[in-house]
This record gives structure tokens, C-alpha cells and sequence, in this order.
């Protein structure tokens, strides 16, 4: 308090005096609780200018086109967290450092020595060349920024590069048996762990670095890269690698995608996919309506069809096997997670996996498709896939309006509800839904056709019997014969019965 004010505090009376100071305290106390608000407002304000204004240049529109290599989310991620993440070798940066994946790293140096020797110096000179004039387009194929320095991240991907494609050659001198240089036990590992999203490399570095190191013709066959990878992924989904499109026509922004890219069906027509607002009927109820179901090996994997079958009142749905004998479905797992971040791509492969989630309620449908020859399986009993087939799709909105097999579903529906099918469908639900009830039905169905074959040759007996006789012989023999308790005679004894009838009546 100033003096001039302590002064006139002091000539007013005690009472004026504490009522003043009290005034005066509450004034600085709100004064600055005032200054306090709007200093934190004016924090306040310029953190949120200073966001717009600290944007990455890098992460423009521009660059995040080039984003296909995502982190899967969280809550796909939650329903079988193993099927994502790797538990033995880390391709890209990603998972790189993870400690329990560092004993693999020396396997990788191993396989980066046999493919850049001693004697390929100048091709290691420009393979270093290469991916120092593309580090930031390679960092801008990653969701995440990547906090690797760049000796850190060119040299991890060089390793994990010059791994990839040293053990798909290796693979293809063996004829994709086994690897010398790995144990028996990790192949199928590696060729699990490295179809998964968070585990891949862009497919044009891997290209250039194929190219780079490609041999003399002389000494080994011309093979593609992409015709190596698919014969080395293809036992996942146990399709034949004989029976996979020309890879001429494939394109892949990494492996997942080259391997999504070649189940894909190839569909005709202005408008191939279309909505789809219904999901499939179970199996057990399309055959109980009629619906035959056939497998084809002959055709791709997502090749469905739906059509007429023996004229109008039958159907066929035609499906291609599918094999599964990874209990996690890593690798539909992981081409699900690709469709659902990477917005370029259409959900054909999510898109089947919901049309085997509708076939598939119960593990009855499951044994159903596999005497069909449609579903494969060695993962112990047909419970557990049908808890597979029925969680991949967990956690996942189906795409309505973007469904390849919109024609299929639709003309299932519509042949499910028209009346022969329902009838017959609920005829074959109560009736015969098992060989005990079948069999009883069948039997009841032959009691009743015996009983009325019976009553028809009766029938016909007794119409034969009737044909000689007048109307009055009718009368008699109905009315009168039955009240006089008189026995009933043959066609030979007629006319001497009526005359004795006759005679009582006369007495």
C-alpha cells in the first residue's frame, strides 16, 4: 500500500478503515486473477497458431499417396494381437530393435554377405547409391515416422533387402524344399511373419535390388521376383503355385499386396461391384432350400458364382476350396488390416471372408462344406475354424456398397424367399433333418401310402360288388338286413335271399 493511501486510511475510523483494506485486497486479488486467465489464454491461443504453423513439410498430400506399409489398428490388433505382430525375424523398421528379434539379425548379415561378395563391389556401390537417392521416398512408404537416423535406416534396409531376395533364390535353386542355411523349423516361421503389414519393404526397392544382383542367364534361370514370391507365399493359403495368374499382369506395392493382388477375381461388366445390404445364408440352410453346393478347383480363389441348376426350382453355388491350417489366419488377418488402412485398394478380400462368415454359424456348416470338398482344414476339430472363420471379421464394418459378390448374395436372397424354396426348406428342417428323423419320416410316409393302396383296393372291391344290383337290392341291403340281423350273402345267393326277405315280410 502506498503512503498516500496508508495516510488516508489512517484519518478514517477503525471500522471505514478495515472495510477499505478489505476492498483493496479483493481489487488485487481479482486483478490478478484476471491477469492469470488471460495469460493462460494467451498461451493458450498461441500453442494452437504455433501447430498450424510447425506442420511437417514433408507430410503433404503428395507424400501421404505414397503411404502403403500401416500399422494395423488397435482394435484389429485386440482380437489376435499374434497374427500382426512378429515373434522371430523384423523386415523394415517397424518392429526393428525389438529385442526379442536380434537373433535373427545375424542370420540376416549372413544372407547380406553370400549376395554382395567381395566380388561384387561395384554392384554394392550403386545398390548404396540407389537408396541414398531414395531414403525419403522409402521413409514416405511408412505410416509412422521413423525415428532410425539415416546410417541407421539404410543400412537396416539394406540387410533386410539383400535377405529377401538371397533366400527366395536360394528357395528357388532348392525348388522351395528347404534352405541349407536355415533350420527345418524356421521356414514356415519366416514365410508367416514376413506376409504380415508391419514386416514389408516397398516392392521397388526389392525390384531394384533383384535386378542389381541378378547373375549370369547361364548359370540360373530368368525368374521374376514376383513370380518367386508367390511361389513362396502361396502355401499359406494352400493354393496351388501352378494355377496362379500370369505375373506380368500382377502388381504389388508390397508383398502382402502382390499375394492379395493374385487371389483377386478377375469380374466383367460396367459395374462389377455393386451393394450389398444382405449377408449369405448359412450353408445348412441354402441346401435345405435346394441349394447345391459345388466346389471348383479349376477357378481363383475369390471366384464365386451362383446360378440355375436341373431348370427353375434348383440353384448351384459354385465355390473354390479353401484350405486353412494356420489357426490364426495370419495372412487373410493381415490383407484385411491392408484393404481396411490403405484407401487405393477395393475390400474384395474382406468382402469374401464376410461371405464365408455368413455360410459358416456353427461347426455343422463347417463339416457340411468340408464333404463338399469346399473347406480344408487341419486345425484339430470343426469348431475351431468355424471360431476362426466367424472372428476375422471381428471388429471390422463390412463395405455395403463396394461388394463384388453383390450379383451373388442378391440372387441368393431372392431364391431363399420365393415360396418353393421356403416351403421346401421347412419341410426339410422338421422332417429330415437327420438320418433317424429321415428314416422315421420315410417310414410314417410308407405307412400312410400302404394304408391308402389298402383302402383304394377296397374301395374298387366293393364298387365291383355293387355293379348288378338295382336300386332296390341296394335299399334292402343297407336298411333292412341290418335290422332283421340276417347274414350277408354272395352275388350266387341274392335272388333266394330276397324271396325269403320277401316271404318274412309277407307273415
Amino acid at each position: 500500500m502506498s503512503k498516500c493511501s496508508a495516510q488516508q486510511v489512517h484519518s478514517l475510523g477503525p471500522k471505514m478503515a478495515s472495510g477499505k483494506l478489505i476492498r483493496l485486497a479483493f481489487q488485487k486479488i481479482s486483478t490478478r486473477k484476471l491477469h492469470g486467465t488471460a495469460d493462460t489464454r494467451s498461451n493458450w491461443r498461441e500453442l494452437m497458431k504455433r501447430e498450424l504453423e510447425n506442420v511437417n513439410s514433408e507430410r503433404t498430400e503428395e507424400s501421404n499417396n505414397l503411404i502403403c506399409i500401416y500399422r494395423v489398428p488397435s482394435n484389429m490388433r485386440q482380437v489376435e494381437p499374434k497374427a500382426y505382430r512378429p515373434n522371430n525375424i523384423s523386415i523394415g523398421p517397424c518392429h526393428h530393435g525389438a529385442p526379442q528379434l536380434q537373433s535373427m539379425e545375424v542370420i540376416k548379415r549372413n544372407f547380406y554377405r553370400r549376395l554382395f561378395n567381395p566380388n561384387n563391389g561395384p554392384k554394392l556401390d550403386e545398390a548404396f547409391k540407389f537408396l541414398e537417392e531414395q531414403e525419403s521416398t522409402i521413409r514416405r512408404c511408412y505410416m509412422d515416422d521413423i525415428k532410425l537416423s539415416s546410417d541407421e535406416f539404410l543400412q537396416m534396409m539394406l540387410i533386410d533387402s539383400s535377405f529377401i531376395i538371397q533366400l527366395l533364390r536360394d528357395l528357388s535353386a532348392c525348388e522351395f524344399k528347404q534352405v541349407p542355411c536355415l533350420n527345418r523349423w524356421m521356414l514356415p516361421i519366416i514365410r508367416r511373419e514376413m506376409i504380415m503389414l508391419e514386416n514389408q519393404l516397398p516392392m521397388f526397392v526389392l525390384n531394384k535390388l533383384f535386378e542389381l544382383t541378378r547373375v549370369d542367364a547361364n548359370s540360373q534361370p530368368c525368374t521374376s521376383l514376383r513370380e518367386l514370391v508367390l511361389r513362396f507365399f502361396y502355401p499359406l493359403l494352400h493354393v496351388d503355385s501352378d494355377n496362379f495368374p500370369e505375373c506380368d499382369d500382377l502388381r504389388g506395392l508390397h508383398f502382402l499386396d502382390l499375394l492379395r493382388s493374385s487371389i483377386r477375381p478377375k469380374l466383367e461388366g460396367e459395374k462389377p461391384r455393386g451393394a450389398q445390404h444382405q449377408m449369405v445364408r448359412s450353408v445348412t440352410e441354402l441346401m435345405e432350400a435346394g441349394v447345391k453346393i459345388k466346389a471348383d478347383e479349376s477357378r481363383q480363389l475369390l471366384d464365386i458364382s451362383f446360378g440355375k441348376k436341373w431348370g427353375f426350382l434348383m440353384r448351384e453355388l459354385t465355390i473354390p476350396p479353401l484350405n486353412i491350417n494356420d489357426h490364426r489366419g495370419t495372412a487373410f488377418r493381415n490383407i484385411v488390416a491392408f484393404e481396411k488402412c490403405h484407401k487405393e485398394c477395393n475390400p474384395d478380400v474382406t468382402t469374401y471372408l464376410f461371405f464365408f462368415n455368413g455360410l459358416i454359424n456353427s461347426a455343422e456348416d463347417v463339416s457340411l462344406l468340408h464333404y463338399k470338398k469346399v473347406l480344408h482344414h487341419s486345425l484339430g476339430n470343426d469348431n475351431i475354424v468355424s471360431e476362426l472363420i466367424n472372428n476375422i471379421t471381428k471388429e471390422i464394418v463390412r463395405d455395403k456398397h463396394e461388394s463384388y459378390l453383390h450379383k451373388v448374395v442378391n440372387e441368393a436372397h431372392l431364391y431363399f424367399n420365393c415360396f418353393y424354396a421356403r416351403k421346401r426348406a421347412s419341410l426339410v428342417h422338421h422332417y429330415l433333418t437327420s438320418w433317424v428323423v429321415g428314416v422315421s419320416t420315410i417310414g410314417a410316409l410308407l405307412a400312410l401310402y400302404l394304408t391308402f393302396i389298402q383302402t383304394m383296393f377296397a374301395f374298387a372291391g366293393a364298387l365291383k360288388a355293387l355293379q348288378n344290383k338295382s336300386f332296390g337290392s341296394l335299399f334292402v341291403d343297407a336298411f333292412c338286413i341290418p335290422l332283421l340281423g340276417a347274414p350277408v350273402t354272395n352275388s350266387e345267393d341274392e335272388s333266394s335271399n330276397s324271396q325269403d326277405v320277401a316271404t318274412k315280410l309277407e307273415r
